[in-house]
């Protein structure tokens, strides 16, 4: 038994760590783009698998943004 398990290949790991990854921060961002209407920004994240990097820019794109609004909403008031 403990044979076969060091026999798994150390690459299909990282492969399924990446898909993880990737897969977590895609959710994040597709609800984000998705609360917020962008519709470009949810198809591009939808579509194309970039290790989770495509939906980390969005992520921190939009938060900028978010925090540029809020301070603007606060010199308003």
């Amino acid at each position: 038994m403990e044979q076969h398990i060091h026999s798994f290949p150390l690459w299909l790991i990282a492969i399924i760590i990446i898909k993880i990854w990737d897969f977590a921060w895609k959710i994040f961002a597709l609800l984000k783009a998705a609360r917020n209407n962008h519709t470009a920004w949810f198809v591009f994240i939808l579509i194309f698998n970039t290790a989770g990097i495509l939906p980390i820019i969005y992520l921190f794109i939009q938060r900028k943004i978010d925090r540029m609004q809020s301070s603007i909403k606060i010199e308003d008031q």
